[in-house]
């Protein structure tokens, strides 16, 4: 057995839900830059007054440009609003999941697949309704090194008011619509994908419920969840990044794409989203599952009489 042993109590709805958040946090640490590429390279070719003279080719050739052009540190914008986004966002759309999902089936262990779909998205839309400002703040560090004349926010809380004051609060609600759409579908192929391939390698005895198999059911989550999301993800990038008035809503944010740029447009920056995705899920989700038993094994030790 790798890793920490499954504990006889079931975790914990609080143990899930701040289990998710510590372990969404780590995995944005590790695979940030990889995120911050994907950016750079969906709005590339977005609008010509708003792109730079630097244009990206590839995933580590987006990150090799940024590192000689803007320093390394530009790998990392947006962490801060990141990391808000892991704690409030993850803590909800994953941690919940369990709980929602037996919500739907009334308490019983088997769960359809329909009742997992439900689940995802429920606790999807839900994480979008607590974390969409933290979404666009991250998004717009990002992509900001495209804005000549300067830096187009100056720390994390100044991109917050500056949002506020020049659009109002709804602008940090921007791209609401295409967020929750996303989310849904990121949600129910990312945690249906995950429990289905878990369950059939437990089911069928292919391998045992440690760090291997949790491995496995992760990386293939995270390549259907990016061939699935991709086209949502690109338009929710482009429409949260817009200048106010570029784009009159979402749809037409992806008409406008279809049209210019044709339909391979909606999968730009695809090989650094299954690198993103892959790898965020890889470490997201065998994190999570050691930090349940872990924190699952000291309660049970805090518990125990002396």
């Amino acid at each position: 057995m790798v890793g920490f042993k499954p504990t006889d109590v079931p975790p914990t709805a609080t143990v899930k839900f701040l289990g998710a958040g510590t372990a969404a946090c780590i995995a944005d640490l590790i695979t940030f830059p990889l995120d911050t590429a994907k950016v750079r390279l969906q709005i590339q070719g977005e609008s010509q007054q708003l792109t730079t003279a630097a244009q990206y080719k590839g995933v580590f050739g987006t990150i090799a440009t940024m590192v000689k052009t803007e320093g390394p540190t530009s790998l990392y914008n947006g962490l801060v609003a990141g990391l808000q986004r892991q704690m409030s966002f993850a803590s909800v759309r994953i941690g919940l999941y369990d709980s929602v999902k037996q919500f739907y089936t009334r308490g019983s262990e088997r769960a359809g697949i329909g009742s997992r779909l439900l689940a995802g998205c429920t606790t999807g839309a839900m994480a979008v309704a607590v974390a969409q400002p933290t979404d666009v703040v991250k998004v717009r560090f990002q992509a900001q090194a495209r804005v000549e004349g300067g830096r187009r926010y100056q720390g994390t809380m100044d991109a917050y008011k500056t949002i506020a004051r020049e659009e109002g609060l709804k602008g940090l609600w921007k791209g609401t619509s295409p967020n929750v759409a996303r989310n849904a579908i990121v949600n129910c192929t990312e945690l249906v994908t995950y429990d289905l391939i878990k369950d059939m390698l437990l089911k069928y005895n292919l391998m045992t419920d440690n760090l291997p198999c949790h491995f496995t059911s992760a990386f293939g989550a995270g390549f259907c969840t990016t061939l699935i999301a991709s086209p949502v993800d690109v338009v929710k990038t482009r429409y949260m990044n817009s200048a106010p008035g570029h784009y009159g809503s979402a749809v037409s944010c992806a008409l406008t794409m279809l049209r210019q740029e044709g339909p391979m447009a909606f999968y730009k920056g695809f090989m650094p989203s299954f690198l993103r995705l892959g790898s965020w899920n890889v470490v997201m989700f065998v994190t999570y599952e050691q930090l349940k038993r872990a924190m699952m094994a000291a309660r049970g030790s805090w518990e125990a009489p002396f």
